[in-house]
C-alpha cells in the first residue's frame, strides 16, 4: 500500500552504527594490521578478515511490505467471484446493519448429492461489498431503511432471472428435470454483442450483466443476463427489465435460441391474424 512503511525502512530507521561512532576506533580482528599500513595491505590479508575474503556475495534478504490488509484477489470464491462474506461492520459505518440472510429459491450444486439453495448476502455483506467497489457513504445518502430496500430489490431481480433460466430449461425437460446453479459471476463493463448492438440502434446499454453457469444433470450451460433500467420499483421490489438467453457458445444452445426465435414470431404472427380477423 503507498502509505505503509516498508519493513525495510523499519529496520532501517532503527540502525545505530554502533561500529562507526565518532572518536572511536573500530575493533579489527585478530591478527588484522593497523588501518593505514600500506605495505601490510598489500599481501595477502590474514583469513580472519571477512573484508578482504573472497567469497561469493550473499544472496540478500527479501524483505515484504507489512501490509497490512488481506488483499481480495487471493480469497476470491470461484462460485461467485466475490471474497468470502464478511458480516462485520467496516470502520467508521453510520448505523448498524443485519447479518441474517435470506435463502434463495435457486437451487445450489452440491458434491453430496443434498439439496441446497443459494443464499442471499446479508445487508452488513452487501455494505461491504459496495465498499469493496469503490463506494464511500456521505451524509444523507443510504439509511437502514434504502439498505432493506437494496437487499429486497437484489433477491427480486436474482428470483426474476432463475425463473427466465427455467423457460429455457423447459426446452430440456425430458434431459433433465433439476437444472442447478453450479456458478455466477458479474461483468458490468463487459457489454454482450446483442447489448452492443442494441446501443448501436438507439437503445440503452444495460446497467448489470451476469453470466450464469447451470448444471443440466452433469452439463454446463452458460446463460447471459443484461439487466436494463425499468423506472419504478413495483410492490414486488421490481424494476429491471430482463434480457435472459443461453450463450452462444455450443450448437445446443444456438440451436435453442433458433427454436424461441421461430415460436416468438409464430405466436406473433398468430395473434396478428386473430385481431384481423376479429
Amino acid at each position: 500500500m503507498g502509505n505503509t512503511v516498508s519493513a525495510a525502512e523499519k529496520v532501517a530507521s532503527n540502525i545505530v552504527p554502533s561500529a562507526i561512532t565518532k572518536g572511536e576506533e573500530p575493533a579489527l580482528p585478530a591478527g588484522h594490521p593497523p588501518i593505514g599500513d600500506k605495505s601490510a595491505m598489500a599481501g595477502n590479508p590474514p583469513p580472519e578478515c571477512p573484508m578482504h575474503q573472497k567469497q561469493q556475495p550473499k544472496e540478500q534478504p527479501v524483505l515484504v511490505s507489512e501490509c497490512p490488509v488481506k488483499h481480495d484477489g487471493a480469497e476470491v470464491n470461484p462460485l461467485n467471484m466475490m471474497p468470502a462474506g464478511n458480516q462485520n461492520p467496516s470502520p467508521g459505518q453510520p448505523f448498524p446493519l443485519p447479518t441474517e440472510r435470506q435463502t434463495s429459491s435457486i437451487p445450489k450444486v452440491t458434491t453430496d448429492g443434498k439439496q441446497e439453495f443459494w443464499q442471499y448476502p446479508s445487508q452488513q455483506m452487501f455494505w461491504n461489498a459496495m465498499l469493496r467497489k469503490g463506494w464511500r457513504w456521505e451524509k444523507d445518502d443510504i439509511a437502514p431503511k434504502d439498505m432493506d430496500d437494496i437487499i429486497k430489490i437484489h433477491n427480486a431481480n436474482n428470483e426474476q432471472a432463475w425463473q427466465e433460466v427455467l423457460k429455457w430449461e423447459a426446452l430440456h425437460v425430458r434431459e433433465c428435470g433439476n437444472p442447478r446453479l453450479k456458478s455466477f459471476g458479474g461483468k458490468a463493463t463487459e457489454y454482450s454483442p446483442r447489448a452492443r448492438i442494441r446501443n448501436m440502434m438507439g437503445y440503452e446499454l444495460p446497467f448489470d450483466r451476469h453470466d450464469w453457469i447451470v448444471d443440466r444433470c452433469g452439463k454446463d450451460v452458460r446463460y447471459i443476463i443484461d439487466y436494463y433500467d425499468g423506472g419504478m420499483v413495483d410492490e414486488k421490489y421490481k424494476f429491471a427489465l430482463l434480457d435472459v438467453r443461453p450463450a452462444m457458445d455450443s450448437f445446443d444452445n444456438v440451436w435453442d435460441r433458433m427454436k424461441v426465435a421461430y415460436m416468438r414470431w409464430k405466436f406473433e404472427l398468430e395473434d396478428k391474424i386473430k385481431e384481423v380477423t376479429n
